[in-house]
């Protein structure tokens, strides 16, 4: 039998942010600031190499707003604007991984988190797929049978199906609702007053979504929860906003107009032209050599 190979899916919105707040200030010689594409693409050298990653696609936001915001006017409000510095090394990284052989996806209107989650289904009937990203959504994503995983590159950890329960106390297919309940801050989003992240696991433990958790507090009768009778008249008094949460915290699988196979995620070898153009208009000196070795 024919070994599958293993897909990796990066958020690379994750890899920009982290290296525009970490990154020392850099300029190319136009003026224009840099940091966080040299971090990102620095970091992008470094997970080819030390993965060896033979697939790869790297996912991106299309723009800091989504449908969601439609929605939800309040989504990701302290992001729906870009620091004017950051704004123009959004290009220059989407430019930098093309050139070292890295292909990119993003689609209007659309998240990287949805990206990734279409993308996912499309390329695991024929390959393992590596989730890479920090955003606790994308657990969603874990399969019992082991074929995707999720991880985060800057904590070094892997979390398969067990690992998703052991860090959350809920199944990887529970995520959204276990978000609906608890809320998730970094997104804006509010959960259940008072219902915190073990309150949350005990409930979804006794019932398999929001919307099978019993009004009636006589119905709660078994689950380890600290006053179970007043959180059930909480959930069902706030069971409209935790289920619109969770559909906000629902990554969307059949993006419009995305599509791609095992070989359309392939690295392929650096464009020497292109890359001598972007170090050279960016000032890039050290990371051009490895660009040119990636």
């Amino acid at each position: 039998m024919t070994e599958r190979p293993v897909v990796h899916l990066v958020d690379g919105h994750v890899w920009i942010f982290r290296a525009y707040f970490t990154m020392p200030d850099m300029t190319a010689p136009d003026g224009t600031q840099t940091e966080a594409a040299y971090g990102f693409t620095s970091q992008l050298l470094k997970y080819l190499a030390e993965s060896g990653a033979s697939h790869l696609g790297m996912c991106f936001d299309h723009a800091l707003i989504s449908f969601r915001n439609e929605l939800e006017p309040g989504y990701k409000a302290d992001r729906v604007d870009a620091p004017p510095d950051l704004e123009p090394q959004f290009a220059m990284c989407r430019e930098a991984a093309e050139a070292v052989g890295v292909r990119t996806f993003e689609v209007p209107d659309y998240e990287a988190d949805d990206v990734i989650a279409t993308l996912t289904r499309q390329l695991v009937r024929r390959a393992d797929v590596c989730v890479v990203s920090s955003d606790k959504d994308l657990s969603q994503l874990v399969r019992e049978d082991g074929r995707v995983v999720l991880h985060d590159n800057a904590k070094g950890t892997t979390l398969d199906a067990d690992g998703v329960r052991a860090k959350f106390g809920v199944d990887p297919a529970q995520i959204p609702d276990y978000l609906g309940l608890v809320g998730d801050a970094i997104d804006n989003l509010p959960g259940v007053p008072g219902v915190g992240a073990k309150s949350a696991a005990a409930i979804l433990g006794r019932f398999p979504d929001i919307d099978a958790i019993p009004a009636e507090p006589d119905a709660w009768a078994g689950v380890p929860v600290r006053g179970a009778a007043k959180m059930a008249l909480r959930v069902a008094e706030h069971r409209a906003r935790a289920l619109r949460t969770r559909s906000l915290a629902t990554v969307v699988r059949d993006v419009p107009g995305l599509s791609a196979g095992v070989r359309d995620v392939r690295v392929g070898r650096p464009d020497r032209d292109r890359v001598e153009a972007l170090c050279e208009r960016l000032g890039w000196g050290r990371l051009r050599e490895r660009m040119l070795r990636a």
